[in-house]
């Protein structure tokens, strides 16, 4: 297994789900605005993908896979298997626990999550309806990761990463032609939601019967992998959550901000999506299993050798990502969100934001690659204590940046940027501490040739780019016109000189752990 063509193949589903989910966005937005109906959609769809988060594909496959991954190693086909059964058992009956509770309580769950909500009761119903529509989506979307982590230990990353693909397109069908079937046409929106667990989930079913991996529901306490699955999770939830409280601070900070500071932090946080999806997200996918099988076989060599691959190829990638983002973040976010209300004020502030974001992006892939050298140890506790210690420094530096530049917002951004720096940096330094990474030779000069070719990006992007007015007063098609010629030329310079020093695809080309 190629693990280069793994990546590329994992990042093309991935921007496809991404423009999907913009389309999807875009279209939801031209349909419902910003009214109550959005109000109790937002609401009723961001407490399942909370859950999601956390649970599902933060902290049990993080605790799973590698267990998964040393089951398969070095015990027969029988007792892996089991092990699926065991724990896929278990989560099924932890997760229809959720659901119920989702279903049976969702007007107490609103109220304490949304108190605000309860001095309109038309929107308030509203919420409480599409919330017990919607809360089924975490039970099947939590069995989804199950089969992910499976399916990904297996080699077969397409599949996993095509099921977001699917989840838009259900979405968007949902927003067309479900909608108007109901009095309150929102509600067609969560059914799709539910709608896109259940298609996701049976998409993988025919490829985890092909592996002979189709769990059967059988449930067993003392099972020692399961036990050793849910001892994990405990402190991978502890860990996933830390993110997830720095998200619901950096909010409540903001809120007190001036009117529109959340929305320029979140658009800000959706052009970083994209490379933070394509790259580090999906190198983590890839690399967690090959890490967790090299762990279980004893190679450290080809573990270290594995992580050496991963740092230089976002080393590669990230800094003319992190280059790009910052110099033509104006250009980005007129060119994607400049139009009716969206004014060319609001393109400004939120190209600080975005610039703040960009000053960490290197951290914040590397903290992907490197976060997952400790997961396939089977060791969680490192990470969630460095991550505690990143969480605090960002405070501590919200306090200086916020109050220390112009726009506030931007101290926020820039405070969680150097937060991931700290964070990678930390990680790096536990791992060559504790000798489980050991860089391979060609470090120094592999960087000065990455220096150059960032440098000549730089300079195309410097000269090509324009001024702010110019981009603020062009109309829609000639943005695009003109970003489309800017992207291509600096992409095309940076490839073509790193051809120049002598880099080829051949030399990043890495195969997997079987």
């Amino acid at each position: 297994m190629n693990l280069l063509k793994s990546l590329a193949t994992i990042s093309g589903l991935t921007l496809v789900s991404r423009i999907l989910a913009f389309a999807r966005d875009v279209l939801i937005a031209g349909i419902f605005g910003a009214g109550i109906a959005n109000d109790a959609y937002v609401l009723a769809t961001r407490l399942p993908n909370l859950l999601r988060r956390m649970f599902a594909e933060g902290a049990f496959s993080q605790a799973f896979v590698p267990i998964f991954g040393e089951y398969k190693q070095r015990r027969g086909h029988d007792e892996t298997k089991l092990l699926v059964d065991h724990v896929t058992a278990m989560l099924a009956l932890i997760l229809f626990v959720v659901t119920m509770i989702g279903i049976i309580a969702a007007p107490l769950i609103i109220y304490l999550t949304a108190p605000g909500f309860i001095k309109d009761p038309v929107k308030f119903d509203l919420t409480v309806q599409m919330l017990r529509i919607t809360s089924p989506y975490i039970f099947f979307i939590s069995l989804v990761a199950v089969a992910a982590g499976i399916l990904n230990t297996y080699n077969k990353f397409w599949v996993p990463a095509f099921a977001p693909i699917l989840l838009n397109t259900c979405l968007i069908g949902g927003a067309l032609w479900l909608t108007p079937y109901f009095d309150q046409p929102i509600i067609g929106l969560a059914w799709a939601w539910f709608i896109a667990g259940f298609v996701q989930l049976a998409f993988q079913i025919p490829f985890l019967k092909k592996i002979d991996m189709l769990p059967s529901l059988r449930l067993n306490f003392q099972d020692p992998g399961m036990r050793r699955v849910i001892k994990q999770m405990g402190p991978a939830l502890f860990g996933v959550s830390i993110s997830q409280i720095s998200l619901i601070i950096n909010t409540i900070v903001a809120s007190f901000f001036v009117a529109g500071s959340v929305s320029w932090l979140y658009y800000a946080d959706r052009l970083m999506e994209f490379p933070s999806g394509l790259l580090g997200a999906a190198l983590g996918t890839i690399l967690l299993p090959s890490l967790s099988k090299c762990f279980a076989s004893k190679n450290m060599v080809e573990y270290s050798k594995l992580l050496d691959w991963g740092l230089r190829l976002t080393v590669m990638l990230a800094l003319p990502a992190a280059l790009a983002l910052g110099m033509i973040a104006v250009p980005l976010l007129s060119t994607f969100f400049q139009r009716g209300a969206f004014t060319g004020h609001d393109v400004v502030m939120t190209s600080y934001a975005l610039i703040g974001y960009s000053v960490g992006l290197v951290g914040i892939l590397l903290v992907k690659i490197l976060a997952p050298a400790f997961y396939a140890k089977q060791d969680i506790r490192t990470p969630v204590k460095i991550g505690v210690v990143t969480l605090i420094a960002t405070q501590l530096m919200n306090l200086i940046f916020v109050y220390g530049l112009q726009w506030h917002h931007a101290g926020l951004a820039l405070s969680i940027g150097l937060g991931a720096c700290l964070n990678s940096a930390i990680l790096f330094r536990y791992l060559r501490k504790r000798g489980i990474y050991q860089p391979e030779p060609g470090w120094a000069k592999f960087f000065r040739k990455i220096v150059i070719a960032v440098c000549a990006l730089g300079l195309v992007l410097w000269f090509g780019t324009g001024t702010t007015e110019s981009w603020l007063n062009s109309n829609g098609w000639a943005r695009i016109g003109r970003l489309m010629i800017l992207v291509s030329g600096g992409i095309s310079v940076y490839f073509a000189a790193l051809a120049a020093l002598g880099f080829r695809p051949k030399d990043f080309s890495k195969r997997g752990v079987s």
